[in-house]
């Protein structure tokens, strides 16, 4: 009732206006758009880290090649959305360039907080500037560094970030991170990993078994570079939490 009084006085009208109770109203409206897009699970395991995310395709003649949902940053730094896309793709280019500065510039590969650092950066920015709006997406970054620490972040519209062994973004938020909570473990290897993801998500989210529904990449402590799962992995696994 009391968020409705303030939308009737006009303060969501303006990115920079507070209300009386000392809420951005604007910010909260992307937070909720994050909450309403498909789902994207990160983890941190024994072996590497893990994105695993739903690409909910509703229209059969689209090309499922062509939804991307999991973006390359640096060979060793991936990053996946929920919410807007479009907005997260205009994020995902700007790491993808502050990764090859830094690599010109100082012939070393960027480190995961500082490619967070720097997207959260302009998120805040659209949270204190008149004539924007904030961006309307979550991002949930993984990596493993130089000295071989894996690393996961998640972003929010408001520009603030944190470090997690497992987080989840998007539809079915609450439920799924219940189970992540529950279940995981730091030993987890990347398969058994992909097995809870897809477990949590089957017990949320209307899962059907198909191969182009879910897609998952991992960075691996080994190579450290960036690997898709292949659909014959995801199958076998959607499979075994088909709902009956």
């Amino acid at each position: 009732m009391q968020a409705m009084q303030h939308q009737m006085m006009g303060y969501d009208r303006a990115i920079t206006m507070f209300s009386p109770d000392g809420r951005l109203l604007q910010v909260e409206y992307a937070k909720k758009t994050v909450r309403q897009g498909s789902t994207a699970i990160g983890m941190v395991c024994k072996d590497g880290v893990l994105l695993v995310a739903d690409k909910r395709i509703v229209d059969k003649l689209i090309i499922p090649e062509s939804v991307e949902k999991i973006f390359e940053i640096d060979n060793h730094i991936m990053a996946t959305a929920a919410g807007i896309l479009s907005d997260a793709r205009v994020l995902v280019d700007r790491a993808q360039v502050k990764a090859q500065q830094h690599m010109v510039n100082y012939d070393t590969p960027i480190d995961t907080m500082t490619v967070v650092k720097d997207v959260a950066a302009l998120l805040q920015i659209c949270t204190q500037s008149g004539g924007l709006r904030p961006f309307g997406v979550s991002l949930l970054v993984a990596g493993i560094d130089n000295s071989g620490t894996k690393r996961l972040y998640e972003t929010d519209p408001t520009g603030i970030f944190f470090e997690y062994k497992a987080t989840v973004i998007g539809e079915g938020e609450p439920e799924i991170e219940e189970i992540l909570v529950k279940e995981y473990k730091d030993d987890l290897t990347i398969d058994d990993g992909l097995k809870l993801a897809i477990k949590a998500m089957s017990k949320v989210i209307d899962l059907k078994p198909d191969e182009n529904r879910i897609d998952a990449a991992y960075i691996t402590l080994k190579d450290k570079k960036m690997t898709k799962m292949p659909k014959e992995k995801i199958m076998q696994v959607l499979a075994q939490f088909k709902k009956k």
